[in-house]
């Protein structure tokens, strides 16, 4: 049986459960698994009308909404492919992305977005707006009952994602029903250890754009498991639905919980009185004790806090049902997890990658070691190669690129996929990632240097920094480029804690501050938020230059 297979028989036992609920301006619009089966039929009549065959390719691009999700399952039971792109990326991205794939249908959230495409690509494939494909009046595209899916074969692509493309064109990754159905069990199993198993609907918030591979897949899961999904569809009202949703647990990215975290130590340095010193004093108690430096009287202020502070902060955050925070796409500093984690919040890091159908490691929610992404996932082998770079076999693994062999063959070697990020794993088989192979900084000297854990240190000190980019290929030294509204005073302060904790290779001599922020709209960075350093390094070179030429900090 399919995954598709299990995730519409969950839905007919579900029938009258709500499964999904869109959070709306005018408030919330629940829908039960009957609901949902008959908009997926729906979009299977429309699609089926259209004349599409078996292996066609069918873009998806809207915002974050239950019609997504009903289209999405419409297309693969279909038998077609379903390409999800990223609609806040710029319109020549997007064009790009959909002439690689050679689309036979765009299915488009609203006009505005179909009129965008058409201008940047006026010989466009057929569009659809899901007003057309979920039109409640039409009465011809519909079927009764549950979708029928077409017959899955393991080695049958079902969607193609496009990776983000940090130094290049993006390229689309295929995923098979194989792929998706492994990591479905998996995502399952290690949420039912998470829940101790008991019955009753998981509650689940959902805010990730549902192409990202992570967000599509705890979505697919969530369906598999019948639980309740609370859409997010406004992200300035994020902080205020997850007090009123309280979830038992949500998917995060690194940024959004060291956003909160430096919110809440703002905060709380503002707050005059005992509270705070309660809170800096059982703050730094805390990190004593998990370096085994504690002492008596850090037990007596982690138990002040322990009894006010700490609840009082994490109600206010998060709510009162929480069981974890589940966080992955880039390595989360150890400081951000244990500040949740002397909060009562455990936090679940995951590793992967769109090619490893996102998932590679999963914490233990028994047995989580701070800094580092857990163990390999059932099925899943990985290891160490040249430049400690990790590779990986498994049921996970793609099967390659879309029409790209050469950069499959350069990825796919020996039956391993070569990640192109560096690890280590200790004695427990739990892997910490250290950098990006291709974000190695060799300096002249000889040096080998990966940039991310400087720049996680340097941002861990300033609060209003938005990015840190380390320079230095070729070059004698490090400098840095820091996009931020930031004092040359607060950026050296940083520096010169940091810089004596690192050897002589690894400092940094020199900064320049930039007040252009790194966005998606101005190309600096991919959709899901990695930094563009090849373009930056180009963006923003004459200030590496003179760094190079004059060793002074300055704004620019």
């Amino acid at each position: 049986m399919s995954f598709l297979d299990q995730i519409f028989t969950r839905l007919e036992s579900a029938a009258d459960q709500t499964l999904l609920t869109e959070l709306r301006e005018s408030g919330p619009a629940p829908i039960t698994g009957r609901e949902l089966l008959a908009m997926i039929s729906q979009a299977c009549a429309f699609l089926a009308s259209r004349g599409l065959k078996k292996g066609d390719r069918c873009v998806l691009m809207s915002s974050n909404s239950i019609r997504w999700i009903a289209a999405d399952l419409a297309i693969m039971a279909e038998g077609l492919i379903v390409v999800p792109v990223y609609s806040r990326q710029a319109p020549a991205e997007l064009v790009a992305m959909m002439k690689d794939c050679s689309p036979s249908l765009i299915c488009c959230g609203d006009q505005t977005l179909r009129d965008e495409i058409v201008r940047n690509w006026p010989e466009a494939p057929p569009q659809a707006l899901f007003d057309e494909i979920f039109a409640p009046a039409d009465k011809t595209n519909s079927r009764a009952g549950a979708p029928a899916p077409h017959s899955l074969a393991d080695s049958d692509v079902v969607a193609i994602i496009y990776t983000s493309g940090t130094s290049g064109e993006a390229k689309g990754v295929m995923l098979t029903a194989a792929n998706v159905g492994h990591i479905l069990q998996c995502t399952s199993g290690q949420l039912d250890i998470l829940m101790d198993r008991k019955p009753g609907q998981d509650r689940v918030y959902q805010w990730a754009p549902l192409n990202f591979a992570a967000a599509w897949i705890i979505t697919l899961t969530s369906l598999l498991r019948g639980s309740s999904v609370f859409m997010n569809t406004d992200l300035s009202k994020l902080a205020g639905e997850l007090r009123t949703v309280a979830p038992d647990y949500f998917v995060n990215v690194p940024a959004l919980l060291e956003r909160v975290r430096r919110a809440v130590d703002e905060q709380l340095w503002k707050t005059a009185g005992i509270v705070r010193t309660i809170y800096i004093k059982a703050k730094a108690a805390y990190m004593r004790k998990h370096e085994g430096r504690a002492s008596f009287s850090d037990s007596i202020w982690l138990a002040m806090a322990n009894a006010g502070v700490f609840p009082t902060i994490r109600k206010k955050m998060i709510g009162s049902n929480l069981k974890a925070l589940i966080c992955g796409s880039a390595p989360l500093s150890i400081e951000t997890q244990l500040f949740f984690m002397m909060l009562g919040i455990p936090v679940l890091q995951v590793y992967g990658l769109t090619e490893t159908t996102a998932i590679c490691t999963l914490d233990d929610p028994h047995d989580v070691e701070p800094g580092r992404v857990g163990p390999a996932i059932s099925g899943v082998q990985m290891k160490l190669v040249e430049n400690d770079e990790i590779v990986v076999r498994g049921p996970n693994v793609f099967p390659g690129y879309w029409n790209r062999p050469d950069e499959t063959a350069k990825v796919l070697r020996d039956g391993w996929f070569h990640t192109g990020d560096q690890g280590e794993v200790n004695e427990s088989g739990n892997w910490k990632i250290v950098g990006r192979i291709k974000n190695l900084i060799i300096l002249n000297s000889g040096h080998n240097i990966a940039p991310e854990p400087i720049e996680d240190e340097i941002l861990a000190r300033l609060l209003n920094a938005q990015h840190a980019v380390v320079i230095g290929n070729g070059r004698s030294y490090l400098t840095l480029i820091i996009a931020g509204d930031l004092s040359a005073e607060q950026v050296q302060s940083a520096l010169d804690a940091v810089n004596p904790t690192l050897p002589h290779y690894k400092q940094v001599r020199s900064f320049r501050i930039i007040s252009e922020p790194f966005t998606i709209e101005n190309g600096l960075l991919t959709a899901n938020g990695k930094l563009k350093r090849d373009l930056i390094a180009q963006r923003f070179q004459p200030h590496i230059e003179e760094m190079y030429t004059v060793k002074q900090s300055s704004t620019a």
